[in-house]
């Protein structure tokens, strides 16, 4: 059963980290070709991703190792 939800805890921010990527110009995009092609979007949009994805990596390790 272990293993079973570390793979669970491994593949759901995966998959939340693939829709935050996806959904991320709705939400912070404004519909701005100029700010959407900036640099400040292009470093939040990877940073934001990564931050969801190891925050959950990390609760769902931890909730398994417990």
């Amino acid at each position: 059963m272990t293993i079973i939800f570390g793979i669970l805890a491994i593949l759901i921010p995966v998959l939340v980290g693939s829709m935050v990527w996806k959904h991320f110009d709705r939400y912070c995009g404004r519909d701005d070709e100029a700010y959407i092609n900036s640099l400040e979007h292009f470093l939040k949009k990877p940073s934001v991703t990564l931050l969801c994805g190891f925050a959950l990596l990390w609760i769902g390790m931890a909730l398994v190792f417990s």
